[in-house]
């Protein structure tokens, strides 16, 4: 962890801030894909977003020993800057005509009416897509990414940075009003992508 990572963490944010921008301007299909710019920005630079590295950071080290508290808190730091890129978008989006605010707060509404569990339940199935599609585009194949991105929106399935700038740019008279709810919201998506990353070494695991 150091200000490098940091850094490159912010400007994975921003990529994914502008991916949101894009799907809150047309809201649909359409902007579904537009989203994929968001993860393709990241793969192609290499920088590090929070459920492009979660399925993939080391739980062990050569050893075969325990690191999960490295990994966690690494991943929180990565998780930290990502937001951080959201929020500096969130602030740019406020200028825009388009009433991103409004779609932004359509997608909140929709998150809080199920609830934490659900919503972080729901969080797996895009943490398992991300890991595919991650790993796919690394070994140069965009497709399953340019498929992938538009099938966890459409799901439903909660991406914690594009929730991220979602929230931050829902008008702050929303938010406050309902922040405690929040507080307890996040974090369950968060956990949720970081189980959907890591099914498949949970599930099976390599030899």
């Amino acid at each position: 962890m150091n200000i490098a990572t940091f850094r490159s963490a912010i400007l994975s944010g921003i990529a994914i801030g502008i991916a949101g921008w894009g799907y809150l301007a047309y809201n649909n299909i359409i902007g579904a894909v537009l989203f994929s710019f968001g993860l393709l920005t990241v793969v192609g630079y290499k920088l590090p977003l929070y459920t492009g590295t979660a399925g993939f950071i080391p739980l062990r080290d050569e050893q075969g020993r325990s690191c999960w508290l490295q990994a966690i808190g690494k991943l929180l730091f990565i998780l930290l800057g990502n937001i951080t890129g959201c929020l500096l978008v969130s602030l740019l989006s406020r200028l825009s005509p388009i009433d991103l605010g409004g779609a932004a707060q359509k997608i909140l509404e929709g998150r809080l009416a199920i609830g934490p569990l659900r919503a972080g339940l729901l969080a797996i199935g895009c943490g398992f897509i991300m890991t595919t599609v991650v790993t796919f585009a690394r070994e140069g194949k965009m497709l399953p990414l340019l498929f992938g991105v538009p099938l966890f929106i459409n799901c439903g399935f909660p991406h914690c940075l594009a929730d991220a700038f979602y929230y931050l740019t829902v008008p702050v008279a929303y938010t406050g009003a309902h922040l405690t709810e929040l507080i307890v919201l996040y974090p369950c998506l968060v956990a949720g992508n970081f189980v959907g990353c890591n099914l498949y070494r949970f599930i099976a695991p390599k030899a």
